[in-house]
C-alpha cells in the first residue's frame, strides 16, 4: 500500500479489488451473537490488510489519511452486508472520543484493539431517569480516600452491545451537589470485567436483545482511566453526540440502500401502482445521503461538528421509517405482520428510529433553538 491510497477514489477502487479477492461472506447465522462474531471477523481482516487503519491518526495506531477513508470502508462493508451497521457504528462514535480525551498512551494501547475486532466497546450514558436529559444522571463516582481510584455506583440502560463488550465509556457524577449540573459530570473508561458490574440484556419486541441494563455496585476504577479532567464529562458528551450522526450514519445509509434494492427485487412486476411509494422512499433516502455527504466533507475539512447534525438525525429517522412503511405496504399480506423474517425484525426496529440517539422532538428543539435561534418558546 502506498500514500496514493490517501486519495479517496484510488482507495475505493483498491478496496473493492481486495474485497473481490477475499471472501468475507457471513455464515448463515442471523442471531445477534452471530452478527457480533462476523463483525469481529471482518474487522480483523480489514485491520490485518491495513484497510481498517486508514483514516485514523498514526499516533493512535492508524495509518493516517483523511477521515473520508473510514467512511468508504464502512460504506463498502455495510452496503455489501458483510457486517451489520449497529456494531460497526460504535467504532465511529467511541474511538474518536477516546483519541480526543484519553491520554496518548491509553489511546495508543486501546484503539488498535477496537479497530482489529479484538474488543467491542459500549457507551454508558442513558439512565432510567435521565435519557434525553443527560445532565440529570445520578451514577456517582467518589474518590476513595488514600487511594488513586474512584468507587462507582449506579445504573445505565439502553446500553447497546454491553453483553459483548470489553470496555465502556461511562458518564458519572463526581460532585456531591444535589442539583444536577454540567460541571459535575466526569467520564471514565471502564473495564467491564471489573468486579461489581452486572449486565442484563433487555428483551425487545423485535426479538434482538441489543440493549442492556448495566449495574455498578462499588466498582473500583483507577484514576488513570478518567477521560479528560474531573468535570469534563459534559463536554465529552457534547463532542461525542455529533459522531453518532456523522460517519456511522453514512454506513447506515448504505445499509438502507441495500434494503431498498432488495425491496425493489421483491416487488418487481407489481405494476405502476408501486411507483409513487418507491419514488417517495428513494427521494427520502437520496435527501438523507446528500445531507450526510455534506457532513462527511465537513469532517474531512477538519470542521467541528455540532448541533447541525441534528438535521441528519431527523432525516435518517424519517427515511428509515418510510422505507419500512413502504415494505409493509408493498410486500405480500402478512409478510411484516406474521412472518418471522428480516423484514418483520427490521420494521419493528425502525419504529425506534425517532427515539434512539435522541428523540425526534429533542432534535427539532435543538434545530429550532441552536440553529434557527427561535428561543425557548
Amino acid at each position: 500500500m502506498t500514500a496514493d491510497l490517501h486519495d479517496p477514489a484510488t482507495f475505493r477502487t483498491a478496496l473493492r479489488a481486495w474485497l473481490a479477492k477475499n471472501d468475507l461472506t457471513p455464515p448463515d447465522d442471523h442471531s445477534l451473537a452471530g452478527h457480533m462474531r462476523q463483525f469481529a471477523r471482518v474487522m480483523r481482516a480489514l485491520y490485518d490488510a491495513g484497510w481498517g487503519r486508514y483514516g485514523w491518526p498514526e499516533h493512535a495506531g492508524g495509518l493516517g489519511g483523511p477521515n473520508m477513508l473510514r467512511a468508504i470502508v464502512g460504506e463498502e462493508i455495510v452496503g455489501r452486508r458483510l457486517a451489520e451497521p449497529g456494531p460497526y457504528s460504535m467504532i465511529e462514535v467511541l474511538a474518536p472520543t477516546m483519541i480526543d480525551y484519553a491520554t496518548a498512551e491509553l489511546a495508543a494501547e486501546m484503539l488498535p484493539k477496537m479497530l482489529s475486532g479484538e474488543e467491542q466497546w459500549c457507551q454508558g450514558f442513558s439512565e432510567p431517569g435521565s435519557g434525553s436529559d443527560l445532565a440529570s444522571l445520578t451514577t456517582r463516582a467518589v474518590r476513595q480516600e488514600g487511594a488513586d481510584r474512584y468507587i462507582i455506583n449506579g445504573q445505565k440502560v439502553w446500553t447497546s452491545f454491553a453483553q459483548f463488550s470489553h470496555r465502556c465509556i461511562l458518564l458519572t457524577r463526581t460532585s456531591d451537589a444535589d442539583t444536577p449540573n454540567h460541571q459535575a459530570i466526569t467520564a471514565f473508561f471502564v473495564d467491564l470485567d471489573t468486579p461489581g458490574i452486572t449486565i442484563r440484556p433487555l428483551h425487545t419486541m423485535h426479538g434482538v436483545d441489543e440493549f442492556c441494563e448495566v449495574y455498578f455496585d462499588n466498582v473500583a476504577v483507577d484514576a488513570s482511566r478518567m477521560l479528560g479532567a474531573p468535570g469534563d464529562g459534559w463536554q465529552l458528551a457534547m463532542d461525542l453526540l455529533p459522531y453518532e450522526r456523522s460517519t456511522c450514519f453514512w454506513q447506515r445509509i448504505a445499509y438502507l440502500y441495500s434494503r431498498f434494492d432488495a425491496l425493489i427485487g421483491e416487488v418487481a412486476g407489481q405494476g405502476e401502482s408501486i411507483d409513487t411509494d418507491m419514488g417517495e422512499t428513494f427521494l427520502a433516502l437520496h435527501t438523507l445521503r446528500c445531507r450526510s455527504r455534506a457532513t462527511q466533507h465537513r469532517l474531512a475539512d477538519g470542521q467541528k461538528l455540532g448541533p447541525d447534525t441534528s438535521i441528519d438525525k431527523v432525516l435518517l429517522a424519517g427515511a428509515e421509517q418510510r422505507l419500512y412503511d413502504t415494505a409493509r405496504d408493498l410486500l405480500p399480506g402478512g409478510t411484516i405482520e406474521l412472518d418471522g423474517n428480516d423484514w418483520r425484525t427490521e420494521y419493528l426496529y425502525s419504529r425506534a428510529a425517532t427515539i434512539y440517539g435522541g428523540t425526534a422532538e429533542v432534535q427539532r428543539n435543538i434545530i429550532a433553538r441552536r440553529l434557527l435561534e427561535l428561543g425557548k418558546e
